[in-house]
């Protein structure tokens, strides 16, 4: 072959592996691994860029393994090569691997270097960077330096980024700008005011950099003042202003600012847009869309998310069918709609078609099927799935809490690698869910001794624990804990000590909480008003009502239910009407089924029963359980047998496995001789194989809870329990003069 020849095919070859290297990036830039592998593979006279394209396309999409295969089956690598290996390490978070391929490198550059710096910067290892620092041959270099301000000011140790800044033996704008980006974004705006004014050189950077900070501060008008001063603005700088005012809501003077933009690119287009559907406006960010010139995925994406928001799946649905190519960001967001909307298979559709699947991908399904119960379908997509985190874990530990396999859950608690705040509540919430409140004491517990410090969740949910086993020392004893632990002051926690308090008939206690709360909401007083009501304190529930109201708070449907709650412990049957009436006509509430149990347990009590009857005839939901056993025992009490055999029916409807149902008509059909009635009753209970729970007490004795279950043979027995009662009557019978007693401990 003629030279001129072979210089010409060798320069088409270089151009043609050049040109599919840089198709294999933007195969792996779309999620398109194994599309971009065929290209890899397809290259025949592969270089350096072309493995070193392939790795990073593995390590970009988490694909680490294959990433490591590949480098180590280079025969030749040149130092990019090692620099993409660590790159990809770095990606990935991978900061061990990286230091073990750092510390083999036959040879390094000042990009080594910086990235190692990085590395260790980013997960926190600020001191493994300083040392790293100190060993850099060439000083002058001022990436090392740079990556190092920005590690210590990312972790707010602003006197050490200081240091490292003013040790710096050359500095550059980046420089400048590392040490002012350490302020901004750590809300620090009195310095970088400061360190802005010092500045000897500025770019269009360091002014973005401070209108990023005002509005992070919430400041505003000093971010206007600095965005209108800014010599010479960019993209970034009209969105990044754009961005403020959506964020505050103030979505005209957003639109106005876009309008005056003199060069719009997709960037400040994809602002607009997803400030309208921040806003809800999606017929205005539909409107935007469609006049854009060029659409990207993040527009796609945003306009599905903002369908999906305003609950139209349907049209998300078309607008992804329409998108020229389907990210992942779009199929996520699509899949999560679908999701909260129950349509959990569609969303499972959706997920089975993604190739490249990210963590949130995974979590959203599996917190999907959890959410519909479907747990089993949840724990099979744990297991397949290859990287699993935290927020996996802890979702699936609420899956079973919720279906009541509290087994399972501890299961999956015992078995994750390295437990959070979150798997602790999620635990402790499913204990308190599933009405196992020793359980969730001790969890509590137990996490103290794994040296996890609990937070306003964790507390709330175990105070919550106390007010359910009435254990008002362990409960003042978490109240002296959340004082210490600065909690006090969160008004979630507070609102839980009040129910906590009144729970365990310490009204005095809880109302003292309620005034030491600098700012009430509306679930301080409904606990409060709750708390008055359960302890039988109708005149102070009637006295907390008028002063929410004239503190212009609003009532909602759990205020009524304390209210009419404290009415019917107090008899005050016309007060109740009232208040019924009142919750309807002057606020607008539709009444539920536990207002009605509240009416009618008030009306049953003062023997209104026909009135009660009338009520429940003409609701417009449907009665549950504890309004027909309300009717019940109240028929009972009054020997309204006919209407107690109509409520009777009802409930064994609900219940048809509890045997007290049972039990209470039997008991009322022998009251009045009807012994067939008595008899039938008795066969339904064993052909419907009903049941009662056995019954159940508890102790608090010297902060620990005791409890006790009937027949149970790790407890005391009858014969021992008769034993002390009778001691205890002869003891009363002497102090109180009380001539016989015997009647009373017949029973046991």
């Amino acid at each position: 072959m003629k030279p001129h020849l072979r210089i010409r095919s060798t320069v088409e070859q270089g151009i043609n592996v050049f040109n599919q290297n840089q198709k294999i990036i933007h195969l792996g830039k779309q999620g398109k691994v194994e599309e971009a592998r065929r290209v890899f593979s397809n290259v025949l006279n592969k270089n350096h860029a072309t493995y070193n394209s392939m790795i990073t396309v593995f390590a970009k999409n988490g694909r680490v393994s294959d990433a490591q295969q590949l480098f180590d089956k280079m025969s030749h690598r040149n130092i990019i090569s090692w620099n993409t290996m660590i790159a990809g390490y770095l990606h990935n978070n991978m900061v061990e691997e990286a230091s073990k391929l750092f510390d083999v490198m036959p040879e390094r550059d000042n990009f080594s270097w910086a990235l190692m710096i990085t590395c260790y910067t980013r997960k926190g290892k600020l001191e493994k960077a300083r040392e790293l620092l100190e060993l850099v041959p060439d000083k002058l270099d001022t990436a090392c330096w740079n990556a190092m301000i920005a590690g210590y000011a990312k972790k707010g140790q602003f006197s050490d980024a200081e240091k490292v800044f003013e040790e710096m033996p050359v500095k550059d704008l980046v420089s400048y700008n590392s040490m002012l980006a350490g302020y901004t974004q750590n809300g620090k705006m009195g310095l970088a005011m400061q360190f802005f004014e010092r500045m000897v050189e500025r770019n269009v950077v360091s002014w973005n950099l401070m209108v990023a900070g005002f509005v992070n501060s919430c400041d505003l008008s000093s971010a206007w003042e600095f965005f209108e001063k800014i010599p010479d603005p960019n993209a970034v700088s009209w969105v990044t202003m754009l961005c403020g005012f959506a964020r505050h809501g103030k979505i005209l003077e957003a639109r106005k600012l876009f309008d005056r933009m003199p060069c719009k690119n997709v960037v400040s287009w994809n602002a607009m847009i997803a400030a309208y559907v921040q806003d809800l406006q999606i017929d205005e960010a539909v409107k935007l869309f469609k006049e854009m010139p060029y659409k990207d995925c993040v527009s796609w994406t945003t306009i599905i998310n903002g369908y999906v928001r305003v609950g139209k799946l349907d049209e998300a649905h078309e607008v992804y069918n329409q998108m020229p190519y389907k990210d992942i960001a779009a199929k996520t967001a699509l899949m999560s709609g679908l999701i909260q909307n129950g349509r959990i298979d569609e969303a499972s559709q959706v997920f089975s078609q993604l190739g490249k699947r990210d963590a949130i991908c995974w979590n959203s399904m599996i917190a999907g099927y959890c959410q519909s119960g479907r747990v089993g379908e949840a724990f099979n997509l744990l297991r397949q799935m290859p990287i699993k985190n935290a927020v996996s874990w802890n979702t699936m530990i609420s899956g079973y809490a919720q279906v009541g396999q509290m087994d399972r859950a501890v299961e999956i608690f015992e078995a994750m690698g390295e437990r959070n705040i979150v798997s602790w509540n999620s635990l402790i919430a499913g204990f308190l869910q599933n009405s196992l409140y020793l359980d969730a004491l001790k969890s509590l517990v137990l996490m103290g001794q794994e040296g996890k410090k609990p937070d306003q969740s964790t507390f709330a949910c175990s105070l919550s624990a106390c007010a359910n086993l009435a254990a008002s020392q362990v409960g003042k004893q978490l109240h002296e804990y959340i004082l210490k632990s600065g909690y006090i002051n969160d008004l979630f926690v507070s609102n839980a000590l009040i129910a906590m308090y009144a729970k365990c008939g310490r009204v005095e206690s809880a109302e003292q909480v309620f005034k030491d709360i600098d700012c009430v909401d509306l679930i301080s007083w409904n606990s409060l008003i709750s708390g008055y009501a359960l302890n039988g304190y109708a005149n102070e529930a009637f006295w907390a009502f008028e002063q929410m109201l004239s503190e212009g708070m609003v009532p909602d449907e759990v205020t009524f239910i304390g209210m009419l709650s404290a009415c019917s412990h107090a008899g005050l049957a016309n007060q109740g009407l009232d208040l019924f009436k009142c919750m309807i006509e002057d606020f607008t509430i539709e009444p539920l089924a536990e207002h009605y149990s509240c009416l009618v347990d008030l009306l049953g009590r003062m023997g209104r029963l026909e009135e009660a009857f009338d009520i429940v005839r003409g609701m417009k939901v449907k009665a549950n359980a504890g309004l027909w056993g309300s009717l019940l025992a109240a028929c009972r009490v009054h020997k309204k047998m006919e209407l107690g055999e109509i409520a009777a029916v009802r409930l064994l409807e609900l219940e048809p496995h509890n045997a007290s149902n049972y039990i209470t008509l039997s008991n009322m059909h022998a009251e009045a001789g009807r012994w067939e009635e008595v008899e039938r009753l008795r066969v339904l209970m064993r052909e419907r194989r009903a049941g009662k729970l056995p019954g159940c007490s508890w102790i608090e004795v010297q902060n620990q809870i005791q409890n006790f279950v009937s027949d149970d043979p790790g407890k005391l027995r009858t014969e021992n329990i008769k034993i002390i009662l009778n001691t205890l009557s002869t003891h009363m019978r002497v102090k109180c003069n009380i001539s016989d007693m015997k009647s009373v401990f017949d029973i046991l």
